[in-house]
């Protein structure tokens, strides 16, 4: 495996602190963002990611002074997300120090703001998060959900993707409730799927337990390695997985 991937800590954030839950539900405080930055790119991290999941319910905008000072901490290029639903808010998440940005809900209720982002900003710096959960009646057997994975849709996901990918976005990143925050491992067939159906990078999300798991949906075919609680807690130290995927053939940037 030749490809590099890379590895994305994410800090899901709730009223100004990051926490972490488990299948999107059972909130539990996990820190200081600012902080959480900072460690993350001294320990070796290769991109962060920063999501608002509450916003959208919420019906608000992304905390923007968040934004700010952990662009002001951060030393690697980090993605914002959270109540992202057009390209003025898309420009207010960036000129506030992110580099990249993620929609999910809007960009499902609106496909043409994912094209608009794109034309606006360019492909590098739009990401189409994906929240999915198992449903056997579809296809792909995954269905589309949005609101933070509250609403279910009736939408196919692996259908979902490629439409994503047609709006000429440079990230696609899947997160299936079945298995996020339960650290029993990705869902790989989910990211077997996508990453088989596009041509665009995937990231691995929910789910991460253990190394083995990071391999696992490197070998699936992800190109980023996001995960949250393991990172959180102390349970995976970065320097330590990073040298572990080495030694299996798996390249990190």
């Amino acid at each position: 495996m030749e490809e590099k991937v890379k590895i994305m800590p994410c800090l899901d954030m709730q009223e100004g602190r990051v926490v972490k839950g488990v299948h999107f539900v059972d909130i539990r405080d996990a820190g200081d963002p600012v902080l959480c930055a900072k460690a993350y790119c001294e320990a070796g991290a290769d991109e962060l990611a920063l999501l608002d999941i509450t916003a959208t319910v919420e019906k608000r905008g992304t905390m923007l002074d968040v934004v700010k000072k952990v662009a002001e901490a951060a030393t690697v290029p980090f993605t914002v997300g959270g109540g992202i639903k057009d390209v003025a808010s898309a420009k207010e998440v960036l000129d506030a120090g992110a580099d990249k940005i993620s929609t999910s809900s809007a960009a499902f209720r609106n496909p043409g703001v994912i094209r608009e982002m794109v034309q606006q900003f360019g492909r590098e710096k739009v990401t189409v998060a994906i929240d999915v959960d198992r449903n056997q009646s579809l296809p792909s057997g995954y269905e589309v959900y949005i609101d933070g994975g509250r609403s279910a849709t009736g939408k196919d996901a692996l259908e979902w993707a490629k439409e994503v990918e047609g709006y000429g976005v440079g990230c696609i990143l899947p997160t299936s409730k079945a298995t996020d925050g339960a650290r029993t491992g990705f869902d790989l067939a989910l990211i077997r799927q996508i990453a088989a159906a596009v041509s665009v990078p995937v990231v691995a999300s929910g789910g991460a337990g253990t190394m083995e798991h990071f391999y696992d949906a490197a070998r699936a075919g992800a190109s980023i390695l996001l995960a949250a609680s393991v990172f959180h807690f102390g349970l995976i130290r970065i320097p330590e997985l990073k040298e572990y995927l080495l030694q299996r053939g798996v390249y990190v940037s």
